[in-house]
């Protein structure tokens, strides 16, 4: 079965970006796959005309295992996705500039091009308790990554990116 015009590939430790994700995916509907960055292959990136990179921001960074899968994929993918739509979104506990940074330079260095802005959404956790807590992501927050996924699958599905 052929990639969705659309690939949605996530990380989450404590629900957020999984949440977020997933209200992406819904709304795009069978325009869009969603896997998990761990179980994401270079013919899934292949397959697909664009991506929406879901994950947390851990310690200023992007989630480790997001990390892992551009570690994983980059070199095998470098020159061979040149030029296609990308967006993100972040789960910060306050910021969230760094993970989104990380992932603008790989997108740099694979020569996507970013079609929406960055989406980073604060879970206001602070305190090593809030951190690790699960997290339950605002309604506004769902559905802003719900128009998200809408819009990036319906302009690449209709050839706008």
């Amino acid at each position: 079965m052929a990639t969705p015009p659309l690939l949605i590939l996530w990380h989450s430790r404590t629900g957020a970006s999984e949440a977020l994700s997933a209200a992406a995916a819904e709304r795009a509907g069978p325009k869009a796959l969603r896997l998990r960055c761990e179980d994401t292959r270079a013919e899934h990136l292949l397959g697909a005309r664009g991506y929406l990179f879901c994950c947390p921001e851990n310690l200023a960074s992007m989630s480790g295992a997001m990390k892992e899968m551009f570690d994983r994929l980059y070199y095998s993918l470098l020159g061979a996705i040149e030029g296609r739509a990308y967006a993100t979104i972040i789960a910060a506990g306050s910021d969230g500039s760094g993970a989104e940074r990380q992932i603008d330079r790989i997108a740099t260095g694979w020569r996507l091009r970013r079609v929406a802005p960055g989406m980073i959404v604060n879970v206001a956790a602070q305190t090593p308790e809030e951190i690790t807590a699960p997290k339950t992501v605002p309604a506004c927050s769902i559905e802003d990554a719900a128009l998200l996924g809408a819009a990036l699958a319906e302009g690449l599905g209709s050839g706008v990116f």
